[in-house]
Parts: structure tokens; C-alpha cells; sequence
């Protein structure tokens, strides 16, 4: 009889004291492209990708199920406590990692591309979503119900952090090398320091032996086999010892950034091994690649992120302005109006600036409007060709065979029905979207999509950017935003909210004042109601359709947008945190118009800040001449109704000589 097994053993606690992030706490990610050109690593990344997004299905529709039951155990939540009946069913990150090792080992494949290293990871990934809906934040809101996401979502694989107490321990995904060495193996000649070639060889460890520090007992040195902690050549990421290791380490060489003024910011980044922390494998839509799809490494470092000199000192700059300003956000622009801290006329001059969309930037966005309703027809044209029998014919379509039938003649086959799809008598579809049948053409189509998506968001994004610095250096890092739910303006207007972004905006805006030393502050609109109120205290009530301030009190004239921002300058908090505590001091707000006075009235008719330059994002367009007796092109997003910020008709100055089209008086929002 076989003899008894010994009971298993567990690692007990670690004694060793627990590593904690430097007290700044700062984190920033490095984006590294992968030059992934072997077809076996490509088909090695694609069967990983494939393993985890099961691995990550299967504990989602678990955790679904669990967070079901947990809800519906109403009375044994009220008898025995929430965390009992969430213990019993098993959510928690534990039972979520036991319930994702399950899966792994039960499966038999998914072992041969992932590991149980991975597979913690995830689950840890999925308990982070389902937390965030038990527990409430500090505002008392949760989030939705843990859903199962589609395998074209699926873009991350978490990687484990590295230990910074014990040397050379990094699991799952590792970066290896020196920037010196890989600048020595790929020396660049003229303006390049660096010359990566478009398919990068792959560095192999060599079986030779290296010493260990230590000797043997008879004095002589003791040596091992070379790992790839002595790597110090070109940089790559090493899946090392993972479930596929008879077929050797997944190596994937890394690409850098090679232009002049990006190696400063490698530098930066990679310069100091010592600081680099963890690594996630992502991928991202690109329909040119092979497989339809490109992919990183995400490389987190202890320490902040790397600012440009000439950023930095904008910043310092903006710091030494002085200035407190207001903001006003709107459907489609920003106003922004400054005065100096002191209200003393020898320290400045207010100031103001509108951020709105220039001519150049609407015919660039109604070209790109158009790509894409081009691209969605061509989507719905593949997929009604590949399924015709979901699809009923188009009125067009059925006159004409029925005129082919009355004629006698054979009924023509339509490849391209243009009814509406096959439904049930509540509305439903007889077969569901994601069963239908796909083509090749229909996924180089949708991945083409989904590029073109992603790079329109981060060129908002970087737009953004660009304009919340020069914002903050014209009227300073001190600035006061009305608290609104913007979420609440795309019912009504979603269309020019999709062209301006003003919340992307105030967003950047908020990171750049926080950058420079400063804060945007952001008060209620019940306690303040700066749209309704005048600089000298009294109550102007305007309806959304008047967009000029007039007071009849004491006769200020003005923009409505510019003077709520201007009023939006001396908003006061009995608690900055809290925007209800937010207040309007008419005291100051006096004062202000009595001292500018002829510039205070200027400025909030028109721009003046300092910083005038146009921030263009159309690229190269050509703006056809306007004829004399035409009138302006419809932009997309313009509506016979009014809406917050409509002002009299867009002025075209496209005919007026010496006028160079996209340059108007405004900082535009591109």
C-alpha cells in the first residue's frame, strides 16, 4: 500500500519588512513599442492574448454570478452581515485568484500559453471592478455590475511588479538590457543618435560561464551559467520560464524612440534600471500589421514623468504671474478671465481669452465627420452582403422585382439587401448582432475604425494640452470653474460637444494648474449663479438665448460667457474642497470695476490676453475662397434650435483680403 502523503506545506508570513512606495508616491509609464517581426512570436503573443482574455472571461462571469447572489441574499445580509454572506460566496481577491488557478488547471490548453502568475493577475484585475461596485467611494456612488468584456476590448495583460528588496526577482514580464547598449548596437550617423533598424535581431544568451563572487573550497572561483540578468545589450522584454519554456524564452525586442527631441525623455525613463517597477503587455488596433494588431510594453517607473525644459519653465512662469481667474465652459467654447491678486493696476491689466472653433478646424472636422459615416456604411454594406438572410429588401428593391416578375422575366439575386433586418414583433432581432457571419474586408474595416477612433482622441487630447498651457501662462495657475455635469449637455447638444470637448479641456486645464503649483477650484452653480449676477452685485437675469450682459444699473456691457468668467474670479470658499460652501463676493468684484474700469469693458467684449497665437489641429488644409453673395458652409453640429452659447451667425472672413483663413481673433480649441 502506497504510504500516507505528507500534509501539504504553506509559506508561512514573511518576517521581512514590507516595501512601501517612496513617500512622494509618484508613478509614470513609459509606452515602448515592440518590434515583434518573427511569425513564431507573433503567434506565440496571439495564443497568450487569447489564453488570458478565458482566463479573464471565465472570472468575470463567475464574479457576475457571485455579485448577483450577494445582492439577492437580502435577508441574510440583514441576519448574518454583509461581509458573511460575501465570504460565503467567495468574493474577495483570494477566492477570485483560487476561482482563476480553477479554470487554468481545469482547462488542460490554456496552460500551454499562460501561467498561475498571470492568471493571479487578472483575477486581480476583475476584483478591482467588482470592489469598486460593492464599496461605495468617498461621495457614496458605486459603480455598475462587472461585466464580461469582448475579446476586441481586451488590449492589457498585467505584469508583476518587481521586488525591490530581494536582487533579481521579476516575474512574468521583465525588461532587460542597458540604454548604452542599446545605443551602442543600433549607433546612429547625422542627426540620429539612435538608427533601429524595421526588423530588429533578437539577442541571444550565450551557454558560456560567468563567476559568481564566490570560491570553491580548493580557492577557486566558482562560476554559473549566464541568465539574463547579465544581459546588458539592446533592450527587450523576456517572458521567462512561462508554461511554453520548452520553446525557449519569448524575447521581444523594444524600439525606442530615436528622434533628437525624444532622447532626452528616453533618458529619462531608462537611464536608472533601479527605478523601473513593472511591466504590462498591451496591444492596439493597427489594420496595416500582420494579425490586425501592434503591441507594447507599458513600462511603470518609481519617480514622476519627464517635462520638457520649455515646459517647465512656462510653468515656473505661470507660477510668478500672480493672477487669480475665472472660468466659464460652454457647448462650444471656453472663456477665461484674469486680474491681478492685488486688484492694483500697477501690477497688470485684466485679461481675457475665448477658446472657440475656427474655420479651418470645422471644415476639418466636417471631413473627418464624413470618413467616418463612410466607413460605418461600408461596415453595414459588408455585413448585410455576407448576411442577406437578415436582411429584408429596400422598397427600391421590391417595385423592382416585382416588375421584373410581372414582365416574366428571372428574378435577380440581390447581394446587397437594403431593408431593415429581421425581427420579431416587439422589435428584437431574430438573430442576435455578435452571431452573424463576419468577413475578412468586415474586420479590416472595423480595425481601421477603431484606429482612426484612437488616434482622433489623442490628438484631442494633446490639443488640450497645448491650450490648458497657455492658458495657465497668461492668466496663471490660480483659476475657478463652475461645478456642472457636462455628462448632462450631450443629451441636448451632443454633436458640438463632440467637436469642442470642453470637458476634456477643463480636465487638462485642472492637471496643468495643479503642475504649476496651482489649483482649479470648482464652485456650485446654486450658490453662485454667475450667469444671473453683474460684476457691481445686482441680479441680470438672461434665459439661455441672450448671450450679452447688460446691466441696467450700472451699464456694463458684454459677453455673457466673459463676464461669468470675470465673476468666477471672486468666487470665495468657506471650504475649498467642498463646491457648495462657494460663495460670490460683490465686494471685490466692485472694487475690480471701479478700479480697471475702460479695461475691465474691453476685456470682456473681446480677447485680450497676451498670448495670441492660434493653435491649429486640421494640418494642411485648403479652405476653399468664399464668393461674394454666398453664404457660409453648414457646420456639422449647427441646429435650427437655440443652445447655451449660440451668438449671432459665425462671421466667415475667408473673402476679406490679407485674411488668412483659421485666423481669428480667438484662440481656437485645435
Amino acid at each position: 500500500m502506497r504510504a500516507a502523503q505528507t500534509q501539504r506545506r504553506f509559506r508561512g508570513k514573511n518576517r521581512a519588512p514590507k516595501w512601501k512606495k517612496p513617500d512622494d508616491g509618484q508613478v509614470s509609464v513609459m509606452v515602448l513599442p515592440l518590434a515583434v517581426t518573427d511569425p513564431a512570436d507573433l503567434a506565440r503573443l496571439e495564443k497568450l492574448f487569447g489564453s488570458m482574455w478565458s482566463v479573464k472571461r471565465a472570472v468575470q462571469r463567475d464574479a457576475r454570478a457571485r455579485v448577483d447572489a450577494c445582492w439577492a441574499a437580502r435577508h441574510e445580509r440583514e441576519r448574518d452581515g454583509a461581509k458573511a454572506v460575501r465570504q460565503r460566496l467567495g468574493l474577495s481577491r483570494e477566492a477570485l485568484e483560487r476561482c482563476a488557478y480553477t479554470h487554468l488547471e481545469d482547462s488542460g490548453h490554456l496552460k500551454h500559453h499562460a501561467s498561475k502568475a498571470l492568471a493571479m493577475h487578472m483575477a486581480d484585475e476583475v476584483w478591482n471592478g467588482v470592489q469598486r461596485h460593492l464599496f461605495p467611494d468617498a461621495t457614496g456612488h458605486r459603480s455598475g455590475k462587472p461585466k464580461t468584456g469582448g475579446w476586441y476590448d481586451f488590449t492589457r495583460i498585467p505584469g508583476r511588479a518587481r521586488s525591490h528588496t530581494t536582487d533579481r526577482k521579476w516575474e512574468t514580464f521583465r525588461l532587460v538590457g542597458t540604454l548604452h547598449g542599446h545605443a551602442m548596437a543600433y549607433t546612429g550617423s547625422g542627426r540620429h543618435l539612435v538608427q533601429q533598424p524595421r526588423r530588429m535581431r533578437v539577442p541571444m544568451i550565450l551557454s558560456g560561464v560567468m563567476p559568481s563572487g564566490e570560491v570553491t573550497a580548493s580557492g577557486k572561483p566558482r562560476t554559473r551559467k549566464e541568465t539574463w540578468w547579465d544581459h546588458t545589450g539592446p533592450l527587450v522584454v523576456v517572458f521567462a520560464g512561462g508554461p511554453g519554456s520548452h520553446a525557449g524564452d519569448l524575447v521581444l525586442p523594444v524600439r525606442v524612440p530615436q528622434h533628437p527631441g525624444q532622447w532626452a525623455r528616453v533618458e529619462h525613463f531608462l537611464s536608472d534600471p533601479g527605478r523601473w517597477h513593472k511591466v504590462d503587455l498591451v496591444r492596439r488596433r493597427k489594420a496595416s500589421a500582420p494579425g490586425g494588431w501592434v503591441y507594447e510594453a507599458h513600462l511603470m517607473i518609481l519617480g514622476p514623468g519627464y517635462t520638457a525644459p520649455a515646459v517647465r519653465r512656462m510653468r515656473d512662469r505661470a507660477a510668478e504671474t500672480g493672477r487669480i481667474g475665472g472660468v466659464d465652459g460652454n457647448v462650444s467654447n471656453v472663456s477665461v478671465v484674469s486680474f491681478p491678486a492685488g486688484l492694483d493696476p500697477a501690477d497688470g491689466s485684466p485679461a481675457s481669452t475665448e477658446i472657440t472653433l475656427g474655420l479651418r478646424e470645422r471644415v476639418f472636422l466636417e471631413r473627418d465627420a464624413k470618413k467616418r459615416r463612410g466607413r460605418a456604411r461600408a461596415l453595414e454594406r459588408s455585413r448585410r452582403a455576407t448576411n442577406t438572410a437578415q436582411y429584408g429588401l429596400s422598397k427600391k428593391q421590391t417595385e423592382r422585382a416585382e416588375h421584373r416578375a410581372s414582365k416574366g422575366l428571372k428574378p435577380k439575386t440581390v447581394t446587397v439587401p437594403g431593408g431593415a433586418r429581421a425581427a420579431r414583433v416587439d422589435g428584437v432581432p431574430r438573430q442576435a448582432f455578435r452571431r452573424d457571419r463576419i468577413s475578412g474586408g468586415y474586420r479590416e474595416l472595423r480595425a481601421r475604425q477603431a484606429e482612426a477612433a484612437a488616434g482622433s482622441a489623442e490628438h484631442r487630447r494633446h490639443r488640450a494640452r497645448q491650450i490648458a498651457r497657455q492658458i495657465i501662462a497668461a492668466h496663471g495657475p490660480v483659476l475657478v470653474v463652475e461645478d456642472c455635469d457636462i455628462r448632462t449637455w450631450y443629451r441636448l447638444w451632443g454633436k458640438r460637444l463632440s467637436q469642442t470637448t470642453p470637458g476634456l479641456l477643463i480636465s487638462a486645464l485642472d492637471r496643468e494648474c495643479a503642475a504649476a503649483g496651482g489649483r482649479l477650484v470648482r464652485a456650485s452653480t446654486w450658490s453662485t449663479a454667475l450667469s444671473q449676477h453683474c460684476l457691481c452685485g445686482e441680479r441680470v437675469n438672461k434665459t439661455l438665448r441672450d448671450r450679452e450682459h447688460q446691466c441696467m444699473a450700472c451699464g456694463l456691457v458684454g459677453k455673457r460667457d466673459l463676464v461669468s468668467a470675470a465673476l468666477a474670479a471672486f468666487v470665495r470658499f468657506a471650504d475649498v474642497d467642498d463646491p457648495n460652501s462657494a460663495y460670490l463676493d460683490t465686494t471685490a468684484s466692485r472694487r475690480a470695476q471701479t478700479v480697471f474700469a475702460e479695461g475691465l469693458e474691453e476685456a470682456l467684449r473681446e480677447s485680450t490676453a497676451p498670448s495670441q497665437t492660434t493653435v491649429h489641429g486640421a494640418g494642411h488644409v485648403a479652405v476653399p475662397r468664399q464668393r461674394r453673395g454666398t453664404s457660409a458652409p453648414r457646420t456639422a453640429g449647427q441646429r435650427p434650435r437655440a443652445t447655451p452659447d449660440e451668438t449671432r451667425p459665425v462671421r466667415d472672413h475667408a473673402g476679406k483680403p490679407g485674411h488668412r483663413p483659421g485666423r481669428d481673433p480667438q484662440l481656437t480649441l485645435w
